[in-house]
């Protein structure tokens, strides 16, 4: 018995975030930095050690380029926030929940799993949220 070739479609879809849609996460970001009250420092750990001249910057409007790491960062900070916003009714008791230590987090708040700077401290904590959210 012979293999066949088999004939694939090519897909004209990407799952890439766009130059546009970077933007807006970037000002989104920077909106959620100041829901959560985070300080400056803690807003550029969060997004991947950013150098506190490029978050002023940010704050001021000026965004400029964005690489593909602090895309899916700002993606997961905001994946993050929708996963709170559902947890909680009152927007201000997620906020709260952020700096508050957590059993499931071994004391630590879920700020303080964020603030280690791996990107993939932030996954976890996304996914998280995801499966509190879907154990209703």
């Amino acid at each position: 018995m012979q293999l066949q070739p088999i004939v694939t479609t090519p897909t004209a879809t990407t799952d890439a975030i766009t130059d546009a849609e970077a933007g807006a996460l970037a000002r989104a970001v920077v909106n959620l930095s100041r829901a959560w009250k985070l300080s400056d420092a803690e807003s550029c750990i969060l997004l991947g050690g950013m150098s506190p001249r490029t978050w002023a910057r940010w704050k001021d409007g000026d965004i400029g380029r964005i690489d593909r790491d602090l895309r899916m960062r700002m993606a997961h900070l905001m994946g993050i926030h929708k996963g709170l916003r559902y947890l909680f009714k009152e927007a201000a008791r997620g906020y709260a929940w952020m700096r508050k230590p957590n059993a499931a987090f071994g004391g630590f708040s879920a700020l303080d799993l964020m603030l280690r700077g791996e990107i993939s401290d932030l996954s976890v904590l996304r996914e998280w949220l995801d499966a509190e959210r879907s154990a209703w």
